[in-house]
């Protein structure tokens, strides 16, 4: 351990990071001379929602790369749903078996923001949306819980560790406003001083109504005002975001947009999105459930072989015009059908890398469909 209390990358790697009981039964194995080839698959038997985006899978195969194992798996930014096998690990199981706890905490947590930044973005129905839970969760796991987010379709991410290539977004803390004399003061130096591609959205629920310091934060030059105002505070918020609307346009700021947050929920999202140009969520995608994956074995030395509750023998699943079925993987694919598991790591070497753009593509290319799907 270093400085802070967090495990750090070597630890994980070197499979110290896990449950103690697989580092206790492997120690038992070893000496019994016990280590049978196996294929273990990744599923989750329910889900928060009908379906959910599978994400993480690029750490999995950092983690088990010069393991000798084969990896089979969806793409990241797959669409998957309860029962459908996500990856497949193959070989001896000694070689792996401590691995397990970081295989599905990588893919527990990342698959869960990533689902609930696709079902915000669903809800937010073609208004930005940016993430915004940076300060929700733990400052070790900011790049992997906004490249998750981003995976499912954010526009932007507000954490200065997100990974090259997201879009950063942010206006500023109520902190800021109350160092100055004035609101007006910290509106009109932000204004002056933020660099030219920074946008001119000013923060306006400090101190007074929000109306009134939208209007006043609009004739410092603001291109849109923020309104983050709490919940214990807010009495109808519909009311307060149309109110503003109304002073902005009759004040002669028909152009100023409004950008809500303070701890949005997707149905707070889905039900301000008429009156809302922009939502900045943080706890409903950085602290979203995750998705409770479990990796069991499902044949044994070549054969059918798994445990009560689980289907034995390794699956495809296959995607067709308006449906998915998920098969033995020896039967014969369905006509039309396009087997969505493709091998990714061969006797331990990779052979496929996934890119966090084309994962996102994934994401996008398919939210009109899920939208109808619910």
């Amino acid at each position: 351990m270093g400085r802070f209390l967090m495990v750090g990358e070597d630890a994980i790697r070197a499979g110290r990071c896990t449950d103690v009981y697989f580092r206790r039964v492997v120690d038992v194995m070893e000496k019994d001379g016990v280590n049978p080839r196996v294929t273990m698959e990744v599923t989750a038997t329910a889900l928060p929602d009908p379906w959910g985006v599978f994400c993480g899978l690029d750490d999995v195969l950092r983690l088990l790369e010069g393991i000798p194992v084969d990896v089979d798996a969806m793409p990241e930014g797959s669409i998957f749903s309860a029962n459908e096998p996500v990856l497949r690990i193959s070989g001896r199981y000694r070689d792996f078996a401590v691995y397990e706890t970081a295989i599905l905490g990588f893919l527990c947590h990342a698959s869960g923001v990533a689902s609930a930044a696709a079902h915000v973005r669903l809800a937010a129905g073609g208004r930005p949306v940016y993430s915004f839970g940076s300060r929700r969760q733990h400052p070790a796991i900011a790049a992997m819980i906004e490249r998750a987010a981003w995976i499912g379709g954010v526009d932007a991410a507000s954490n200065t560790c997100a990974p090259e290539g997201i879009a950063l977004a942010g206006t500023m803390p109520h902190a800021f406003v109350m160092c100055y004399p004035r609101p007006e003061d910290a509106w009109s130096a932000f204004a002056r001083e933020a660099a030219p591609e920074v946008p001119r959205i000013m923060l306006c629920d400090t101190f007074s109504d929000e109306r009134a310091e939208a209007v006043r934060a609009a004739a410092c030059g603001a291109t849109a005002v923020r309104l983050d105002t709490p919940r214990s505070r807010r009495g109808d918020m519909r009311a307060i975001i149309e109110e503003v609307r109304w002073e902005l346009d009759v004040h002669g700021y028909p152009d100023v947009k409004i950008f809500l947050s303070g701890g949005l929920s997707r149905e707070d999202v889905a039900a301000y999105r008429d009156v809302a140009d922009a939502f900045g969520v943080g706890g409903a995608i950085a602290n979203a459930p995750v998705i409770d994956f479990a990796m069991d074995i499902v044949e044994m030395e070549g054969r059918p072989h798994a445990k009560r509750g689980r289907r034995s023998g390794a699956k495809q699943v296959y995607e067709m015009a308006g449906r998915r079925v998920t098969l033995p993987l020896e039967a014969p694919a369905p006509e039309g059908g396009v087997g969505l598991l493709s091998r990714f790591i061969e006797g331990g070497a990779i052979r496929a890398r996934p890119k966090m753009e084309d994962a996102r593509e994934r994401v996008l290319s398919r939210l009109s469909g899920l939208a109808r799907r619910g």
